[in-house]
């Protein structure tokens, strides 16, 4: 019986350990995701063609991220006068993001760029008709 409980009690121990682990991990992640919420950490979202591997649409800044819609993400800007910018992103089977941190430089959080890769856009032609 005393067996029993040591080891009941050595399993409680282990499993409020690992609990306390994940906890803070977590703590900090949530921390993390506010402040860039907040407009406070300067990052860096590509999204990629994984079919040919070339980055298609880039924004480099401090930005909000809303990634709940698993076919759009929304991207939204503060600009410095304090209106904001949103932008929406489709996505599809063919493409996928990557956010990357780019924390530690001193810059300007009211400034953001959008790139375009221009050989990813197919080109195409308005005609009108007569």
């Amino acid at each position: 019986m005393k067996k029993k409980r040591k080891a009941f009690i050595a399993v409680i121990i282990a499993a409020c350990m690992a609990l306390v682990g994940c906890s803070e991990a977590s703590i900090v992640s949530s921390n993390v995701s506010q402040d860039a919420d907040n407009f406070n950490v300067l990052r860096r979202f590509a999204v990629i063609n994984s079919r040919t591997d070339k980055v298609e649409f880039e924004v480099i800044g401090a930005f909000s991220l809303d990634a709940a819609d698993k076919e759009k993400i929304s991207i939204i800007c503060e600009m410095e006068d304090g209106t904001y910018k949103k932008h929406i992103i489709g996505l599809n089977e063919n493409t996928m993001y990557v956010i990357e941190d780019l924390g530690g430089a001193k810059v300007n959080k009211y400034k953001y760029e959008v790139n375009y890769i221009p050989e990813s856009i197919v080109p195409f032609t308005v005609t009108e008709k007569e």
